[in-house]
């Protein structure tokens, strides 16, 4: 199972991996965890595109929405017995939660620090199901780009401020008031805005100038810590999700499937997923 996060599907996965799991035969799963942050209709657009790829599910591990999908999922796209489920993906999307749900309670610590999973751990979720929970993947790349996709923690970075302001572009073309939604920051230019952040936080250096370096920690730690809920979408990477089958999902009622519908209402997620 491949965990990324639903506000970033795309920046969240790891095509590396997914190549090794291919290569060596092995059933690849996304799961799509805090689903919570994001719109159903999105969701939907995210399953159905990656869906093209592997079989996709999106769920709330934090809020328990959707859980029981996971273990139907395994069931559906195993064939013998026992399994062996490998809980993998880059660090804070949410790994350790899953394999709690799994379990049924909580036997691995969890934390919003990135990378907090340092070995893994191997736990029997039921009389024919292990699971392991491994470390995040770190992918190869820029420490800017890696502290953007939370893979790397902003008290790791010797200079913070590339990565904020690489952050701060990103969120923008997506959502260019996010500044002024979550920091009250009117100021439009990213270091600017940065400034404008200490002075509001009160992060001032000797002689009252402003700390832009916590400033920029303090934004990438709410980037990988979910308080900032700025999502993509499927056109956003330029893909085509289908309107019509995505919208009737979202919905989770069609004429003449009401019991259906209601069933999995209780589950926290549409029939679909």
């Amino acid at each position: 199972m491949e965990v990324v996060d639903a506000r970033d599907p795309i920046a969240t996965r790891s095509r590396e991996l997914e190549r090794i799991v291919v290569k060596e035969g092995k059933k690849l799963v996304i799961v799509i965890n805090k689903a919570d942050l994001v719109p159903r209709e999105v969701l939907e657009e995210w399953k159905e595109v990656l869906s093209r790829e592997f079989p996709t599910i999106y769920i709330s591990a934090r809020e328990r929405l959707g859980t029981r999908f996971l273990w139907r999922t395994i069931k559906r796209v195993t064939d013998k017995r026992p399994v062996v489920v490998a809980v993998v993906g880059l660090p804070n999307v949410g790994k350790s939660t899953i394999l709690n749900v799994l379990r049924g309670r909580h036997s691995v610590s969890t934390s919003p620090v990135p990378g907090w999973t340092k070995r893994a751990t191997v736990a029997r979720a039921a009389t024919w199901l292990k699971v392991i929970d491994t470390p995040g993947v770190v992918p190869r790349g820029e420490e800017e780009e890696l502290a953007v996709r939370g893979a790397l923690r902003p008290e790791s970075l010797e200079d913070p401020v590339p990565a904020a302001l690489k952050l701060i572009e990103v969120l923008k073309r997506k959502e260019p008031d996010f500044l002024k939604k979550y920091y009250g920051v009117k100021e439009s230019d990213p270091m600017r805005a940065l400034e404008e952040l200490a002075r509001r936080r009160n992060l001032l250096k000797k002689g009252g100038e402003p700390n832009v370096e916590e400033a920029a920690r303090v934004v990438i730690r709410d980037w990988q810590g979910d308080r900032l809920v700025v999502f993509f979408t499927p056109e956003d990477y330029g893909f085509e999700p289908r309107r019509n089958l995505t919208k009737e999902a979202a919905r989770g009622v069609s004429e003449g499937n009401n019991s259906t519908a209601s069933s999995t209402a209780r589950e926290g997620f549409p029939p679909s997923s």
